[in-house]
């Protein structure tokens, strides 16, 4: 049996955009994967809601991806495959980062992963960084002020994490490609576009791993 632990923010634990709760887990993207994957495969599910990647959040506190990192890939290992799926909750109004600094927090959480022992006999586990997509429009959500500007920022994603992964020699999914944001909030993800992430990333890993 092969192990994958999903790490990220409120779209990994499966924040419903309509109800403000969460998605039950056949529903949310990684059940969907854990579904299709079978008894092949462990999947772990690791979403926090409003974690960022290497930032302290003055607020709401706690949120820092990389504090928890390394306790939680010593929790769950041996892992085969870590897959990463942070930089939303960076485009808060209150970090005031570029879209290129979010990337390479991500990457920063990324090599943590590359330089552990998680893995199997000691080994470092197989890294996925997955790219989020872009931000619905803003206007009219509740969203509107906490991540101002963060609508462009979202759209420069991809090219600045491909580049990231490319540095580090991990393997790199660009989410938006596959789904799109929630026009009812412009962050989370509906429960047809968790099905489409967690149909593709069980066929992404069974295809790769």
């Amino acid at each position: 049996m092969k192990t994958v632990l999903f790490y990220g923010d409120s779209n990994t634990w499966g924040y419903d955009p309509a109800t403000r709760t969460r998605f039950d887990i056949h529903t949310r993207w990684a059940g969907v994967a854990r579904d299709l994957l079978g008894a092949d495969w462990h999947v772990i599910e690791e979403g926090l809601g409003g974690r960022t990647t290497v930032w302290d959040d003055p607020i709401e506190g706690y949120k820092n991806g990389r504090e928890y990192l390394i306790p939680c890939l010593n929790t769950h290992k041996p892992l085969d495959v870590v897959c990463i799926m942070l930089g939303t909750n960076d485009l808060k109004m209150r970090f005031s980062l570029p879209a290129c600094d979010v990337a390479a927090g991500a990457g920063v959480l990324a090599q943590i992963a590359q330089k552990s022992e998680a893995g199997r006999d000691g080994a470092a586990p197989a890294v996925v960084l997955m790219c989020p997509p872009p931000f619905a429009s803003l206007a009219g959500t509740r969203f509107v002020d906490m991540f101002a500007g963060g609508e462009a920022k979202s759209r420069e994603f991809a090219k600045h994490y491909r580049i990231v992964a490319d540095e580090l020699g991990c393997h790199f999914v660009d989410v938006g490609e596959i789904v799109q944001s929630s026009t009812l909030d412009a962050i989370h993800y509906e429960a047809s576009e968790h099905r489409k992430l967690g149909e593709f990333m069980a066929a992404y890993l069974r295809e790769r791993f």
